[in-house]
C-alpha cells in the first residue's frame, strides 16, 4: 500500500526557517517523481517544487526559488523541503505527492498519490 507521511510543520516567525519530510512506505521512493504542494485557506492547491525519479533534476515555483530547497535521500526513502526566509504567505498546509510516470511537473492533476498534509504558519 503507497502511503506518504508529512512532518516538520508548525509556527515560525517570519523569517524563519522549517524542514518539511515526506516519508514513504509500501514503494520505493527514487522511482517517483515526487512534488511539493499548499493550500492556503480560500484558495486553490498550488505546486511549490518537484524532484524529478529519472534524473534528480528540480523545479521551483517563482514564488519560492532561491528560498526553498527540495532534496531526497533514498536510502531513507524521504524527500525533503527546506524552507528558508520564510513570509507570511507561506502558510498553508504542505502537502507532498508521488506519481511513477512524470518526469517534473508541479501541476497538482498530475499526482496520483497524496499524503495528508503538515501545517505551517508564518507569524510574528
Amino acid at each position: 500500500q503507497v502511503q506518504l507521511v508529512e512532518s516538520g510543520g508548525g509556527l515560525v516567525q517570519p523569517g524563519g526557517s522549517l524542514r518539511l519530510s515526506c516519508a514513504a512506505s509500501g514503494f520505493t521512493l527514487d522511482y517517483y517523481t515526487i512534488g511539493w504542494f499548499r493550500q492556503a485557506p480560500g484558495k486553490e492547491r498550488e505546486g511549490v517544487s518537484c524532484i524529478s525519479s529519472s534524473d534528480g533534476s528540480t523545479l521551483y515555483a517563482d514564488s519560492v526559488k532561491g528560498r526553498f530547497t527540495i532534496s531526497r535521500d533514498n536510502a531513507k526513502n524521504t524527500v525533503y523541503l527546506q524552507m528558508n526566509s520564510l513570509k507570511p504567505e507561506d502558510t498553508a498546509v504542505y502537502y507532498c505527492a508521488a506519481d511513477r510516470w512524470i518526469i517534473a511537473t508541479i501541476l497538482p492533476d498530475e499526482y496520483d498519490y497524496w499524503g495528508q498534509g503538515t501545517q505551517v504558519t508564518v507569524s510574528s
